[in-house]
């Protein structure tokens, strides 16, 4: 909870100062080049973390395979139920809100704004610069970063402890910032809040699809995974991309294979996450993108869903994200007492 009052802190204050500067145009060019960069910290961070991670090499066998052919499944049907949800809420695939004209059933914009929007985000060229570079970055820092974690972190670090330390230091240290420029932008931006008006309270029913997809998807991989039953891949879901937390439940109840399984699928889903966003936001839609990550939804992923979408959806991001993160200590344990 600190760390979330934290994030939420970052993101008022650059949401405070994005307002004022928003006539600064040279600033704000300067803002997007030094969000670019904290990604990249931020990412290659991660990648160390994750490649100088014992527990992550060493259960890269039967475990991890299970671990990615849930994730798959469970990103697949996240994005499938969202989609669902988009439509029957009249959403357009750039996260605009529809209504239908009285006479000839056509579908007209919201706002003039929106329109603009729409039709700049249409643009192909601009549109296939932002994401081919975006997602150059990632693979380039994920693969750098684990590299560089697995080969040259034992070596450095006789303590690895040390680095555990140093490197969740860097990492919140980096999900400050960027949530900073994430509310600076939503600042710059003015039209985040109208958006989020005219979707109102129905902002919660995108959780909750992501979260129904993610257990759908679970439940798929019955059949397949051997090693695990129904109520063992519902738990597993039921993580909902929390890796710190959601194995620990799990190990509690005495399911060891599980709780492995656990916690790669919910590694693997972030850093999936990490790589297919922005090409998720651009082949198929801003609400899908934000459903990929699941909780990460509200820290780790959300610049990158922000650069790869609006300000307006990464709002709607942070809010899916900390009603999932809140749906965790509840479902997990009542799937496992239902056993």
């Amino acid at each position: 909870m600190a760390d979330l009052a934290l994030y939420l802190s970052m993101a008022v204050i650059g949401y405070f100062f994005g307002s004022k500067l928003r006539n600064h145009e040279t600033l704000i060019r300067w803002t997007g080049r030094l969000q670019t960069f904290a990604i990249i910290i931020l990412i290659f961070s991660m990648g160390m973390r994750m490649g100088a991670n014992r527990e992550v090499v060493e259960n890269l066998n039967s475990i991890g395979l299970y671990a990615l052919i849930m994730t798959i499944s469970i990103i697949l049907f996240s994005i499938i139920t969202m989609t669902a949800v988009r439509k029957l809420m009249g959403i357009d695939r750039f996260g605009n809100l529809q209504s239908k004209a009285d006479c000839g059933g056509t579908v007209r914009e919201m706002t003039s704004e929106t329109e603009i929007k729409t039709e700049g985000d249409a643009d192909e060229a601009s549109s296939d610069n932002k994401m081919n570079f975006m997602t150059a970055i990632i693979v380039l820092c994920v693969a750098g970063g684990l590299l560089f974690g697995h080969f040259c972190i034992p070596h450095i670090f006789s303590d690895m402890e040390v680095f555990s330390n140093l490197i969740n230091v860097m990492i919140n240290a980096g999900l400050c910032v960027l949530l900073f420029f994430v509310g600076f932008d939503m600042g710059v931006d003015g039209t985040a809040m109208q958006h989020f008006r005219q979707v109102g309270v129905r902002v919660f029913l995108f959780p909750v699809a992501v979260m129904a997809g993610t257990l759908i998807g679970a439940v798929v991989c019955v059949p397949i995974l051997s090693e695990i039953s129904l109520q063992e891949a519902l738990a597993v879901g039921g993580g909902f991309g929390w890796y710190t937390f959601a194995p620990g439940l799990i190990m509690e109840a005495g399911l060891v294979t599980a709780s492995a399984i656990c916690f790669m699928h919910n590694v693997m889903r972030e850093f999936i996450s990490i790589l297919i966003v922005p090409l998720v936001a651009k082949k198929i839609g801003y609400l899908e993108a934000m459903a990929v990550p699941a909780c990460s939804s509200m820290d780790v992923c959300l610049p990158i869903i922000e650069r790869s979408t609006r300000s307006d959806i990464a709002i709607y991001s942070f809010i899916s994200g900390v009603v999932q993160s809140a749906a965790v200590p509840i479902v997990v344990p009542l799937i496992l007492r239902l056993g």
